[in-house]
């Protein structure tokens, strides 16, 4: 009862539902807290994000050999780096913290001047690091500070961002990620309303609301944004006993989870070593940090390693089905390996069995700075490679370990036992001969084995070949965690299926005018299923399927697909058909041979030319390339989340069934599931590679598409609630409803989850009951979205083919003019206003319209608008207490809306250019004790000041905003001000030159 007391006496705020348990669980995880107060007193400036005093004094203990002058070299490694670019900034000081920086000093041990590395972080101690913990840290941006709700520093750098939200409000963790957006000015609507510079040191970013919490790093797009749901490496219990029972007195929420699970100190200090990576994708660097199933399948890893003394016992399987990330989890697997003492500078062996995977693997290491790599060219090459030792790291194909001939062993390349081999996709080539080789040639190697697709039959089973389970992570983990989106299948076209019963009919409806006897040797020796499924009407049919779905249900959304066939000709001939029919830009590979004919010769593909196709595919809008039609190529370790359908008209089989349906299953923005269109009759091969697997294992693999007609029906009706008690036709009331911020907030979110399920199975027939509701809906949206000046209502959050749905609807319904609000400054408002019907209608719009163009102009002439603001509210508040009625109020908003349309005429008829009149009223209000000619005086000479100086891009350059400072002072000084006036008009008065006088 007196928890209950005390929470409802702090009141329903994110301050004690969130950020309060934030400080106190790290503070009881080993951080100091430190109140923002004394940390300013630290800092030069609101500028410094670097608490230079802490970092000076840890880089003395950690490096006791530092001189005075090269301490200052450290920190200016951290404080001051050249760089072109955020991303740039922030990854060189990453590797300053994590690998050190060289600095020349002679030491004192006869070696004289040379490179010592300084480290900032002791990742080996984490005891002997100051971790810091504060809370309402300011930092200032280009125009307006920013107050971060919880910073972490270590040492006296800011490495963790985390900001609070109340779990009250709608859609809160969406709201903080937003804001991380503001404060990184990641949106162009956001530019010089953050503070950029504070993200150079980020490591992590966390937004949390208590019921949940997500985290990211630095310059993340909002998909990536993912909770960690593991305290790891404690339990949930011991989690609860430790911590939060003695701490708040309950369970843990997914926010205690998480502050866990990431900024326990040797955690954080674990995670910002070892699971951090820059990759280089289409032209941009992006940086990527471990997700929760990859950091547990490492650390244990490792301590299986550190706990078992016989390499056969130290390996084992890591399953990850297939898109949650391998190839990272690989490389950091490999960092942890290389910097274990006790394993003393290891081997490292990475296998895979396609040169596609092994090309790729090659890259993610390359990209990711990992030091190094070698790709074995060729069966000596590895060998060499092999017995070279001496911490080498190799990469290669599973194909390379092959013998000259059946009648001779493999030689042994190593007997050392700190070799550890990695093999991707483990559940193929793993049992049979070249394996054998690989393990003749390592006999006292660690294996781990990583595969998405796990397979346990009796004569291949992956547990038996590497050893037990390190870590599993299936496919419903998976879609639930965000990591992959669901994969929904569809069987169409089911009259030209060429498996099963239908062959026959297939057959005699092709071969009808021959005989019975001729047809039966035909049948014999030519209709096998790949014969009759290249005929030529069939695959016909099928591509005007193909391009009647793609081009109304695919491309639409700027998503791409990936046609599956089951030989090389029959690649060709899709490509052939589909340009005929003139349908999408497509491009076929295959692979080739010397022998082949003309025809397949045509379509070889030069390494060069395959390179650029995939990165066309990956990067390209979809009219460039849309569609890669393959037979074998780019099923397994292609990873392209633009990828949103595959097309399969071939009998795909057991692993290579589920790898390549796995293509379509990579998040990406606006893609909420994948989809696999069976054109083959693939569902009894699909139950058959998927019966291998215990079933709890791979829920979620392949849903029916119709499975999602339950949740259409639910989302429909919740979305239609809102408008029950009103008719269709009364557009005015149903705005009405959706007036106040928390409704509309719940309606928008209700009505994209329909249109999202809308989008989901539309073709199928059973959605189009649905369709009159959905424009309906849009409609209001739309109209809510211009009278309320509400950009979040904006249909751009929905599908294309939604999206078009309701915008045609608009169109036809003569409602077009709601697509966009009219400005009160346009000619058209007052014609707009007055054909509203009602008083109320009217007195709303000019409301919500005023609303708006206060928030614009707001920064253009704070005391105006602050003071036209304060009487909208006053007018706005007499109507709710119905002190007023709608026509009173309607008489009031109208003569505001005149005030604001004449700001310009006063001005003048003053003898001011409104730039002038807007600077006079804040010097006018900053002060009782000057008469108005003083102000005017004052006001010319400032603004005569200012532009002198204002060059171009001055916002940005900060000597000439010094020399406006100090000019404005010497003006201020002049007209009589005091110094405590002098420096709180000063920040005013640049805000308001950053505004109206910005070239």
């Amino acid at each position: 009862m007196a928890k209950e007391a005390i929470m409802t006496s702090k009141g329903w705020n994110e301050l004690h539902l969130s950020e309060d348990s934030t400080v106190e669980l790290l503070q009881a995880l080993g951080y100091t807290f430190v109140p923002p107060e004394q940390l300013e007193t630290e800092r030069g400036s609101l500028k410094e994000i670097v608490l230079t005093y802490r970092l000076e004094k840890k880089l003395k203990e950690i490096n006791p050999w530092l001189s005075d002058e090269n301490l200052k070299k450290a920190v200016r490694a951290i404080t001051t780096v050249p760089a072109t670019s955020l991303i740039e900034a922030n990854e060189k000081i990453y590797t300053s913290l994590v690998h050190g920086v060289s600095i020349e000093q002679d030491i004192g041990d006869g070696q004289g001047k040379k490179g010592h590395s300084v480290s900032f972080i002791d990742f080996d101690h984490p005891e002997k690091n100051e971790c810091v913990v504060t809370r309402q840290f300011k930092v200032a941006g280009p125009k307006e500070n920013i107050k971060c709700d919880v910073v972490v520093f270590i040492n006296g750098i800011p490495v963790v961002l985390i900001e609070c939200k109340n779990p009250t409000i709608l859609d809160p963790i969406n709201k903080a990620i937003e804001q991380l957006f503001r404060y990184q000015e990641l949106k162009e609507e956001y530019k010089d309303r953050g503070a950029p510079k504070l993200f150079e040191t980020m490591q992590l970013l966390i937004a949390t609301c208590g019921q949940q919490a997500k985290y990211a790093t630095a310059y993340t797009p909002y998909r990536h944004y993912l909770e960690w749901k593991v305290p790891y490496p404690i339990s949930l219990d011991e989690l609860n006993e430790k911590y939060t029972k003695r701490l708040f007195g309950r369970t843990p929420n997914p926010q205690d989870i998480l502050i866990y699970g990431l900024l326990e100190i040797s955690n954080l200090l674990d995670i910002i070593r070892n699971f951090i990576s820059f990759e280089v994708e289409g032209g941009k660097t992006i940086k990527k940090i471990a997700r929760y199933q990859q950091f547990i399948a490492v650390n244990n890893a490792i301590r299986r390693i550190q706990k078992e003394k016989s390499s056969k016992k130290r390996g084992g399987v890591i399953w990850h089905t297939q898109g949650s990330g391998k190839s990272l989890s690989m490389l950091w697997l490999a960092v942890k390996l290389k910097r274990c003492r006790e394993l003393e500078n290891p081997t490292l062996v990475i296998v895979t069995d396609r040169v596609d995977l092994d090309n790729q693997i090659v890259g993610t290491f390359q990209r990711c700075g990992f030091p190094n790599p070698a790709q074995a060219k060729s069966v000596a090459n590895l060998r060499e490679l092999i017995r070279q030792g001496n911490g080498q790291t190799v990469i290669t194909t599973i194909q390379k370990f092959q013998e000259a001939s059946e009648n001779t062993r493999h030689p042994v390349l190593s007997e050392a036992e700190n070799v550890f081999v990695m093999v991707d996709e483990a559940h193929r080539t793993q049992y049979k001969n070249l394996a054998a080789n690989m393990r003749q040639a390592l006999p006292n190697a660690c294996f781990f084995g990583f595969t998405g697709t796990p397979i346990d039959k009796k004569d291949r089973s992956t547990i038996q070949t590497f050893g037990p389970y390190i870590h599993t992570y299936t496919i419903e983990q998976a879609v639930q965690d965000g990591a992959t989106v669901p994969i929904y299948y569809e069987s169409r076209l089911p009259d030209v299926h060429v498996q099963g019963e239908n062959l026959d009919t297939i057959f005699d409806r092709y071969f009808q005018e021959y005989s019975e006897k001729e047809r039966e040797e035909i049948k014999r020796k030519y209709a096998t299923e790949e014969i009759i499924g290249l005929a030529s009407s069939r695959v016909e049919a099928i591509c005007l399927d193909i391009i009647d779905h793609y081009e109304k249900f695919i491309m639409p959304n700027g998503f791409k697909a990936q046609i599956v066939t089951p030989s090389r000709e029959a690649a060709i001939m899709y490509k052939e058909m589909l340009d005929k029919l003139s349908g999408p830009p497509s491009a076929v590979l295959i692979s080739g041979s010397n022998n082949d004919p003309q025809r397949l010769k045509k379509h070889h593909k030069t390494q060069a030319e395959e390179k650029e196709i995939i990165r066309s595919f990956k990067e390209d809008p979809v009219e460039k390339l849309a569609i890669i039609i393959v037979c074998d190529k780019l099923l397994t370790g292609f990873d392209a989340p633009v990828e949103q359908v595959m097309y399969i008209d071939s009998p795909l089989k057991d692993h290579t069934l589920l790898q390549a349906i796995a293509r379509v299953n990579r998040t990406a923005d606006k893609k909420d599931y994948g989809l696999v269109i069976d054109y083959w009759g693939i569902s009894k091969d699909l139950q058959e590679a998927l019966i291998v697997f215990q079933p709890t294992d791979i829920v979620g693999a392949l849903t029916p598409k119709t499975d999602e007609l339950p949740r259409l029906e639910a989302r429909h009706r919740i979305a239609m609630h809102f408008f029950d008690k009103v008719t269709r036709d009364d557009l005015e009331t149903c705005i009405k409803i959706v007036e106040p911020e928390d409704v509309r907030a719940e309606f928008d979110l209700a009505f994209r989850r329909f249109a999202q399920s809308m989008d989901m199975v539309l073709p199928d027939p059973a959605a189009l009951r649905y369709s009159s509701d959905l424009k309906w809906l849009g409609k209001i949206r739309n109209a809510a979205r211009a009278r309320f000046r509400d950009s979040s209502l904006d249909l751009s959050s929905c599908g294309a083919k939604v999206r078009q749905l309701i915008e045609e609807h608009i169109k036809t319904d003569g409602v077009q003019r709601l697509l966009e609000p009219v400005s009160i400054f346009s000619k058209k408002f007052d014609e707009f206003v007055e054909n509203l019907t009602t008083p109320e209608a009217r007195a709303s719009e000019i409301e919500h319209a005023m609303r708006h163009e206060i928030h614009v102009h707001l920064q253009e002439d704070p005391v105006f608008f602050e003071s036209l603001k304060a009487r909208l509210e006053k007018i706005i508040e007499e109507r709710k207490q119905q002190r007023i009625d709608a026509v009173e109020e309607l008489k009031r908003l109208n003569s505001l809306v005149e005030e604001m349309r004449n700001i310009g005429k006063v001005a003048e008829d003053l003898g001011f250019t409104e730039t002038e009149y807007a600077f006079y009223k804040m010097l006018k209000a900053s002060s009782g004790k000057k008469d108005d000619n003083s102000y005017e005086a004052l006001a010319h000479s400032i603004v005569k000041a200012l532009e002198n100086l204002a060059v171009i891009d001055w916002v940005h350059k900060d000597d000439v905003q010094r020399e406006m400072r100090r000019q404005i002072k010497s003006i201020l000084r002049s007209g009589g001000y005091q110094f405590e006036e002098i420096e709180i008009l000063i920040a005013k008065i640049m805000d308001l030159a950053r505004v109206r006088l910005a070239k």
